[in-house]
C-alpha cells in the first residue's frame, strides 16, 4: 500500500479547482438560472468563478492565466464565507461584489438599482441601430436608466451625441452618477430625475428605454435574487404594460421627426400585443430571442 507523501496531501487547492468546488456547492444548493444566475451569468460555474476570482482579486477575464494558481486556506476560508451569502441569504452575485459588466464594461451597482443585463447593450455593440440613425443624431436619452449603463454605452459607442440620463429615483440616479464618473463622461451626460419623461427636455433623435414591465403574476412569483431588486425598477402593474402606456402618450412630442424608440419589455410580447394592437413594431433579434426589444419611430408613435 502506498501513501501521499504529506507535501502532496497538504498541497492547497487551485484556483480552478476552488472554482469547481464552490461551482458544485451552487448547484447542491439547488439555485438555477431562475435563482439569479439571470443577474450575469447563466450557470454555476460562471456565478462561481466570477465570485472567487473576485475574492481573490484577480482579474475576471483571465482565467486561463490564474487556473494553477495556488489558493492559501485563509482565502479559502473567505471564498467560502462569501459563497455562504450568496447560497444563505440569495444574495445577487452582483450586490456581493458591487460590480457588474455589460458588454465588457464595469459598472458599480448596489441594492439602489437592479442589476443592469439589458439586451439594448447588444444592440448599441453590434450597431443593429445604426440603420435609423444619422449624421444629425445627436441627443439621446436613456429613460428608466437605473444605474447609467445605457447612457454610458451609448455615449461610448456614439462618440458625438449627447445623453440625458432620467429615473424616477433619485437614489439610482446617484448610482449612476458613480458610473458616469468612472468612465469619465460627466461632460457628456446630464442627470435627470423624472417620472417617466415629465421632467425632459426634448426632442430627441434616439430613445433607449428599458422600463418596469414585469406583470403582476410574475412578479408574485420571482426567485429571491430578484426580489432583492427595487420593486419600481420591474413591476409594470397587472399586465406589464403601465409604464408603457404613459410613456406613448407623450413620447412623440420628445421625439425629432426621424427619432426612434427602441424599447426592452423582455417576456411581455403577449401583453404588450394585447394592450396595442394597433402598433406593428420592429423585432430585434438579441441573444434572448427576437422578441424581447423593439423599435418604433415616432410616425407610428404620433
Amino acid at each position: 500500500m502506498t501513501f501521499a507523501s504529506p507535501q502532496t496531501a497538504a498541497m492547497p487547492p487551485t484556483v480552478l479547482a476552488l472554482i469547481e468546488q464552490m461551482a458544485a456547492r451552487l448547484e447542491a444548493a439547488g439555485l438555477t438560472y431562475s435563482d439569479g444566475f439571470g443577474q450575469g451569468t447563466s450557470n454555476a460555474f460562471d456565478e462561481a468563478a466570477w465570485l472567487v476570482l473576485w475574492k481573490l482579486n484577480l482579474p475576471l477575464d483571465a482565467l486561463d492565466a490564474v487556473a494553477d494558481q495556488a489558493v492559501t486556506q485563509a482565502d479559502q476560508r473567505q471564498v467560502a464565507l462569501l459563497l455562504d451569502a450568496r447560497i444563505h441569504l440569495r444574495k445577487p452575485a452582483a450586490y456581493l461584489t458591487h460590480e457588474a459588466w455589460l458588454m465588457g464594461v464595469p459598472f458599480y451597482v448596489d441594492e439602489r438599482v437592479i442589476i443592469p443585463r439589458s439586451f439594448i447593450a447588444e444592440l448599441l455593440n453590434d450597431a443593429s441601430i445604426d440603420p435609423w440613425l444619422s449624421e444629425t443624431t445627436h441627443r439621446v436619452l436613456d429613460l428608466c436608466t437605473g444605474n447609467g449603463s445605457l447612457a454610458v454605452l451609448a455615449a461610448m459607442t456614439y462618440p458625438e451625441v449627447i445623453v440625458d440620463a432620467a429615473d424616477i429615483s433619485p437614489e439610482a440616479l446617484a448610482v449612476a452618477r458613480i458610473n458616469v464618473d468612472r468612465h469619465q463622461l460627466a461632460s457628456r451626460i446630464t442627470m435627470i430625475e423624472s417620472n417617466g419623461m415629465a421632467a425632459c427636455s426634448g426632442p430627441y433623435d434616439l430613445i433607449l428605454c428599458n422600463p418596469p414591465y414585469v406583470n403582476a403574476v410574475s412578479m408574485a412569483a420571482l426567485p429571491a435574487e430578484f426580489r432583492a431588486e427595487p420593486d419600481l425598477a420591474l413591476a409594470g402593474g397587472a399586465d406589464g404594460m403601465d409604464f408603457i402606456r404613459d410613456l406613448f402618450l407623450t413620447a412623440a412630442t420628445q421625439m425629432n421627426e426621424n427619432a426612434v424608440l427602441v424599447l426592452e419589455i423582455g417576456h411581455e410580447r403577449a401583453n404588450f400585443e394585447c394592450a396595442f394592437p394597433h402598433l406593428e413594431p420592429l423585432w430585434f433579434d438579441t441573444s434572448a430571442g427576437g422578441d424581447q426589444v423593439m423599435l418604433l419611430t415616432r410616425e407610428q408613435l404620433a
